[in-house]
């Protein structure tokens, strides 16, 4: 990304927790083929979260209005950063557990998290010298999130749009899909084609009586997998 986007969690502007996500271009490649980014991580949550980011970052805490600018190298693809919640760690501060998006226990991840989860996902100079961004609640939600580009201070912003995911989904979460701390999507829970967009289901994947609440509160983001008409995800130049 050549501008700034912030990933938040939990919107203040709508009295919700909101993880904002925001990024910056730091540096950019000789043959203006790929920059590299500043990911600005801040909890507008009023409770601890403990992001987590891979390929890049691992994780760390993020106690109520502090922020985590995390660097991303040129190329990046394809990366995520997720917030954990209602985490427990030993006296090392290293290892413990969290009620969403758990990494097996570690403070600083090096696989995905466990679902229910708001995922941000991005990808760094791909094609047509374009960054792409999204918001993702195909594993579920567990935070209100925002995805927005940012340019910096000296720079007019190249793109100006991002993902914004404001909305309570777990205040609103269908009964079969409460999960402590968030909403599992129905592929989780069901494990059948016509929610996972697998096997038969694979070429007449629609919405569900499950997915609809996502899509409404949330129609940015890509709320099960194959709505990509729908939810078509970000791009912003690469290196601009």
């Amino acid at each position: 990304m050549t501008q700034m986007a912030a990933v938040s969690t939990c919107c203040t502007h709508h009295l919700l927790p909101l993880l904002l996500l925001a990024a910056i271009v730091a540096t950019t490649t000789t043959n203006h083929a790929a920059a590299a980014a500043t990911l600005n991580i801040t909890n507008l949550c009023p409770f601890t979260v403990w992001p987590a980011a891979v390929p890049v970052g691992g994780g760390r805490r993020l106690d109520p209005g502090t922020s985590w600018a995390l660097d991303v190298p040129a190329g990046a693809a394809p990366g995520r950063v997720w917030a954990r919640t209602g985490c427990t760690f030993d006296a090392t501060g290293a290892n413990g557990t969290c009620l969403t998006g758990d990494c097996g226990g570690a403070l600083s991840c090096t696989g995905y998290g466990e679902p229910p989860q708001t995922l941000a996902e991005f990808s760094l100079g791909q094609a047509d010298g374009q960054d792409l961004f999204d918001i993702s609640l195909v594993d579920g939600f567990n935070v209100p999130m925002d995805f927005l580009p940012a340019p910096p201070p000296d720079q007019s912003p190249p793109c100006s749009k991002g993902p914004r995911c404001p909305a309570n989904v777990t205040a609103q979460c269908p009964g079969e899909l409460r999960a402590h701390g968030g909403c599992n999507s129905a592929c989780r829970v069901f494990k059948q084609d016509k929610y996972c967009c697998t096997g038969n289901g694979t070429n007449t994947c629609e919405p569900t009586t499950y997915s609809l609440p996502f899509v409404r509160m949330c129609p940015d983001a890509y709320s099960y997998s194959r709505n990509d008409a729908s939810s078509p995800g970000f791009t912003c130049p690469s290196d601009k």
